[in-house]
């Protein structure tokens, strides 16, 4: 599986393959329509509560990452279920923080390359 990752924002194109949001909030101000995504994988985003505390800052992110994984450890048959939508020889996270390397999708795209199955 070949994961991309990309901001919600950018326009969408034919590279993008599975377009997955994996933000648990909607991104403000786009439609459906101009987001183009296949699937909302809201259940795996992180929960509001750590979203809230990291608030993406640089300083929080390994500490973010780790409490991250454990939520999604705790939740071995989503996780499952997801990796199964994810059979397919492209798929794009995307996500709306400015952040373009200590987001939620590059955390989700780092946990399910370092575990098989």
């Amino acid at each position: 599986m070949s994961i991309r990752i990309k901001r919600v924002y950018e326009k969408p194109d034919r590279e993008d393959g599975f377009r997955v949001l994996v933000d648990r909030l909607w991104p403000r101000g786009l439609s459906k329509a101009t987001a183009k995504i296949d699937f909302w994988a809201r259940e795996l985003a992180p929960s509001n509560e750590l979203r809230r505390w990291y608030d993406h800052d640089p300083g929080k992110w390994d500490e973010f990452k780790s409490r991250y994984f454990r939520e999604l450890n705790a939740n071995p048959g989503l996780v499952k279920e997801f990796r199964g939508r994810l059979r397919r020889v492209k798929v794009t996270f995307v996500y709306s923080s400015r952040e373009e390397k200590i987001n939620n999708a590059a955390a989700l795209k780092e946990y399910l390359s370092s575990r098989k199955g």
